[in-house]
């Protein structure tokens, strides 16, 4: 019973207590996120979700700004030879002009010629509208092609995160001597926008930031979104798929060369050459990368076509670049979810209910985090998760430990058990019952229960002191139990006695209330002497000594509460009615009518109600008593078939 009650005497902590671990929680999970979104070790969960967001985001169809030729394995197996050589390359070029596109890109490096047709070739590279490919590294020996104009070489460089994984693009960067050069995709999109009249200018909202058409372009930054280890090099933006696989419309080499093609595929489009062929190996993660079918990796020319579709869209006002949180909204982000666990844990003890809190919680993170997304804004999604589950834990920790606590307060406090109702009680009353460790002193009117066995050294003289201590515990338990039965608690062991006390620890100030707890005590008195025919029964069975048992039984004002220090405390009862009960269990011990003797004084049999029938022994001098004592000798109940308790008074009803 006693883990039953410890773990009902639950206390709502003060609110200064509250405060204090809500504010500890904080900032050990506060802390610790924010340590590990600065070493970036929450970057993968980030990222990961990214992915998911991209996955689950509305694909777009197919941009008819742009038009794709690749280079598949059967087009390498119809030209059989690899690079392609200028003259079949010349040859495409000049054929894909004939539709006039608005720009045609070529991404495959022509740093040196192939075979025949290199003149006709750098007549096409010459064309306003082609732009070639060239790597920012030069070290790897793929400078752009010796016939293209400067102006229309750009770089086909794409970062890759530290997972391998494309989500960025880069629109210019400073080549290794320092000088700024344009991405291939930027280049191929300029040409597009050009033509409609939209060229890059200066934002009058910042300083040495692109604005193109309707969009500024915000370079992407070290902590941009949930980034912590971005090389933010150059100048990066995030990259928006508008598809998982089919980017724009896409014919092959064959086609291009042998036509005829419908105009309008080409006429003012972008178009990209390249490779998909799987034996060439350019191709590269992407975050549709686990749905996609084969290798499940894209190739790099349409990833190109990414590009330079989002530069488009964001320039002509079709999509909006994505943002970012500032810093400070991301941490009051993370901090909200964090004061709310602590509500949560807090008041939801039950933990089904908790983890559906917690659940629901996680799910509303998602679905906020999805939602943004979608509209173009990246917000993190682990960090409040991890606030969110991690400030509950610490919270549910911390209430584990004070319900440890209080288990042992109680264990020092109430004894070794209490009644299912005294529980439920204490429970109900939690808020006031227990501070700072202790139980607060109280004034109460309780009825106390002096018992004493009469014979105990002659019993002791026919056992071993082990025997005899079997047999105590036997008798001892038998009282508890009568005592519990009626909600009260047995406060101490005196040896071969036992004080028991009835209307605690709560406070009872209603009548009816104290007249019940009477009302048990004496009930219970009677109960034991019921006890005591079968245990003097087990004696003679035995060959023992028969004992008899003396009750005082006495109502009136107590103080309870806590007694001693941290190394040890008991729940003490203490005042005047608590000396009467116990002069009332030793006086006149020459009377014994029955062998459990129960004696009652006036105030006791004034809560009576005329339930049990007594005798009147007359005003006593108790010991230590300056007044007399008016006593009663309790004979039995009033009505025998109500033996374990006192039923309320009827309620009066009309009779027509």
């Amino acid at each position: 019973m006693l883990t039953r009650l410890a773990k009902q005497v639950q206390t709502s902590v003060p609110d200064l207590t509250g405060l204090r671990v809500a504010a500890i929680a904080l900032v050990t999970v506060l802390s610790s996120l924010y340590g590990l979104r600065h070493y970036g070790l929450l970057e993968p969960l980030e990222l990961g979700m990214y992915d998911r967001w991209v996955r689950l985001s509305p694909e777009l169809p197919p941009d008819p700004n742009l038009l794709i030729v690749s280079i598949t394995e059967d087009d390498l197996r119809a030209q059989e030879e690899w690079p392609i050589s200028d003259r079949v390359m010349a040859q495409l070029l000049s054929q894909l002009q004939r539709y006039e596109p608005s720009a045609i890109g070529l991404d495959i490096y022509r740093d040196f010629p192939v075979g025949e047709g290199y003149e006709a070739l750098a007549e096409e590279f010459a064309k306003p509208n082609v732009v070639t490919i060239r790597s920012l590294d030069t070290v790897a020996g793929t400078p752009p092609p010796p016939a293209s104009p400067p102006a229309q070489v750009g770089f086909n460089n794409i970062p890759i995160d530290l997972d391998n994984v494309v989500r960025r693009s880069l629109l210019y960067a400073a080549d290794p001597d320092g000088n700024i050069v344009f991405a291939f995709s930027l280049q191929l999109a300029l040409m597009h926008l050009a033509g409609l009249g939209i060229n890059p200018v200066e934002s009058e909202e910042q300083a040495n930031v692109v604005k193109l058409g309707e969009s500024t372009f915000f370079p992407l930054k070290i902590d941009s979104g949930a980034y912590r280890n971005l090389d933010a090099g150059g100048y990066q933006m995030l990259l928006q798929y508008r598809d998982s696989e089919q980017v724009a419309r896409e014919i092959s080499l064959e086609q291009a060369l042998n036509g005829p093609l419908e105009p309008s595929w080409v006429q003012g489009k972008v178009v990209l050459i390249g490779s998909t062929a799987l034996s060439l190996q350019d191709r590269k993660s992407t975050p549709y990368s686990p749905i996609l079918r084969g290798d499940g990796q894209t190739p790099g020319v349409m990833l190109h076509g990414q590009m330079v579709s989002q530069i488009i869209d964001a320039a002509t006002g079709e999509r909006q670049l994505t943002t970012f949180w500032p810093e400070s909204w991301e941490l009051s982000w993370l901090v909200a979810w964090a004061l709310l666990a602590c509500g949560v844990a807090w008041r939801l003890r039950h933990p089904l209910l908790l983890l559906i809190a917690l659940t629901g919680g996680t799910m509303i993170i998602l679905g906020t985090g999805y939602l943004l997304f979608i509209n173009g804004v990246w917000i993190p999604i682990a960090a409040p998760v991890l606030s969110l589950v991690l400030t509950a834990a610490v919270v549910i920790t911390y209430q584990s430990y004070e319900d440890h606590r209080r288990q042992q307060i109680v264990m020092r406090l109430l004894g070794q058990s209490t009644s299912p109702e005294i529980a439920q009680a204490l429970w109900k009353g939690r808020d006031k019952l227990l501070k700072a460790g202790k139980l607060p002193g109280i004034n109460v009117v309780a009825t106390m229960l002096f018992l004493d066995i009469k014979g105990f050294s002659t019993v002791s003289e026919c056992m071993t002191p082990e025997k005899l201590l079997n047999w105590l515990n036997d008798v001892l338990s038998e009282i508890t139990e009568e005592v519990l039965a009626r909600d009260g608690i047995v406060n101490k062991f005196t040896g071969d006695g036992v004080m028991a006390v009835f209307g605690v620890p709560l406070n009872h100030t209603e009548r009816r209330e104290i007249e019940l707890d009477a009302q048990n005590a004496v009930d219970c008195g009677l109960s034991i002497g019921d006890r005591l025919v079968r245990i003097n029964q087990r004696c003679d069975a035995a060959g023992l000594p028969r004992i008899q048992m003396r009750i005082g039984i006495f109502t009136g004002d107590v103080v309870v509460g806590s007694l001693g220090g941290k190394d040890r405390l008991e729940y003490g009862v203490l005042g005047d009615s608590v000396n009467t009960a116990s002069r009332l269990e030793s006086c006149a011990k020459e009377r014994q009518p029955s062998d459990c003797r129960v004696l009652i004084a006036r105030e006791t049999l004034d809560y009576l109600n005329n339930c049990f029938e007594v005798e009147s022994w007359g005003e006593m001098a108790l010991k230590g008593k300056k007044q007399m004592v008016e006593v009663f000798h309790v004979k039995g109940r009033r009505d025998p078939t109500v033996p374990h308790s006192i039923l309320p008074e009827p309620e009066k009803t009309s009779v027509s």
